[in-house]
């Protein structure tokens, strides 16, 4: 998105093109830029400056990500066009005023549906006004929305929230020179500056990495190294984590690219323990909650996790998917509102539902590298989302694992 609204051409190596980015990729094209593929996971954009985007011909169809809708709707909210964002049902089922508010805090002309759902109409608007705002609770994607607009509005523009989040944009920015002040917890940025175009070689994803993190210490007898990995201090909460329950993982060849720290990661097998997860470590761990559950499931103890009512909009109420998942497979489960208690025990072969969740669908074909038999896992189109060779990577690490519509993993 920041390369597409930057002065020059960009290329962007090392990009996933999982359904998500493409959705990105395709609504960007659809307002006036022009993305080329220069090979496998490797793109050249050429930006068409700050107000250059133009409006597009149709709906713009975002599939389930959201992350695209809520930052994009935070891009349009100062555009002098009109656009209307929508997905697929996952997608139109999740709440959107949390970012719809602020930004009719600023002028904004942003209409959800009476629900507070997509699709999302945002009408053109000439000018925008700064805002200083604290999120009631901690969202990257709230946060960054926010600060798109920023870039549109009079003024400077500031935000903050009570614990960290993702800071992935406020650094992008800075790399790409625009002009913004960061003071944690706090990120200001003023109206009307520019970005230079900025070559980027994206690292292998924190989120994505779980899985066979995760895998690899809960397996006996596996050592695995996973190259060139994101360790951005807001995404590696999962790393802490499953330290804090006994996991050998160490962290390798640290240095920093393009202003993103990146590392060799070592996963190894090694006794898990149950834990209290503190509540503060939640939102920096909150897309690996469902593979933490399975590493609790294989943990010696309790594992108790409150904070995180966050899950219950996801693309599916992970909460109650990953508490039904587990049980299935033979794992004492308790649900709350804002988390679960997971105790851990022997897991089950069996047949699980991933609720059309990406993310379920690959915690719970993980969770059968330690079940007594085969774990079926329904549903899982939507692994496609995130990571489309998930299971050609885990085959390359030894996994069994067949796909016919639905996952299936041997024990």
């Amino acid at each position: 998105m920041l390369t597409s609204i930057a002065n020059g051409t960009s290329c962007v190596s090392g990009l996933l093109e999982g359904d998500d980015v493409l959705a990105t990729k395709t609504a960007l094209q659809a307002m006036g830029v022009l993305i080329e593929r220069a090979g496998p996971g490797e793109y050249r954009v050429h930006g068409v400056g700050r107000t250059g985007l133009t409006a597009p011909a149709g709906t713009l169809d975002l599939g389930n990500s959201g992350t695209a809708m809520r930052l994009l709707t935070g891009l349009l909210a100062g555009q002098g066009f009109t656009s209307r964002l929508t997905g697929d049902t996952s997608l139109c089922s999740r709440p959107m005023e949390r970012v719809a508010r602020p930004l009719r805090e600023m002028g904004a002309r942003v209409t959800t549906t009476k629900a507070g759902t997509p699709p999302i109409d945002i009408a053109a608007t000439s000018t925008l006004h700064a805002i200083d705002y604290v999120l009631p609770v901690p969202s990257a994607q709230v946060k960054s929305a926010i600060l798109f607009a920023g870039m549109y509005a009079d003024g400077t523009t500031c935000v903050s929230q009570p614990e960290p989040s993702r800071d992935h944009t406020e650094r992008m920015l800075c790399a790409m020179g625009y002009p913004c002040e960061i003071s944690p917890p706090r990120v200001c940025i003023r109206g009307g500056g520019s970005l230079a175009a900025t070559d980027i070689e994206v690292p292998g994803d924190m989120s994505s990495a779980a899985f066979f993190i995760a895998g690899a210490c809960i397996t006996p007898g596996s050592d695995i190294t996973l190259e060139y990995v994101g360790v951005n201090p807001t995404r590696i909460g999962v790393i802490t984590l499953l330290k804090r329950m006994g996991a050998d993982i160490r962290l390798r060849r640290e240095r920093n690219v393009g202003g993103e720290p990146v590392a060799d990661i070592d996963a190894r097998y090694a006794p898990l323990r149950g834990i209290e997860v503190p509540p503060a470590q939640v939102p920096l761990a909150i897309d690996e909650i469902p593979i933490l559950c399975v590493a609790a499931a294989c943990a010696q103890g309790t594992t108790r996790i409150r904070g995180a009512a966050e899950l219950r909009h996801k693309e599916s109420d992970r909460i109650a998917v990953v508490a039904a998942g587990l049980r299935k497979l033979g794992i004492d489960v308790e649900e709350f509102d804002d988390g679960l208690s997971v105790a851990g025990g022997q897991l089950a072969g069996g047949v699980v539902h991933s609720g059309g969740d990406h993310r379920v669908a690959m915690a719970m074909a993980i969770a059968g590298l330690n079940a007594s038999g085969a774990v079926t896992i329904t549903d899982c189109d939507n692994v496609m989302t995130s990571f489309p060779d998930f299971p050609g990577r885990a085959r390359s690490l030894g996994v069994l694992v067949h796909s016919r519509g639905a996952a299936s993993l041997g024990g």
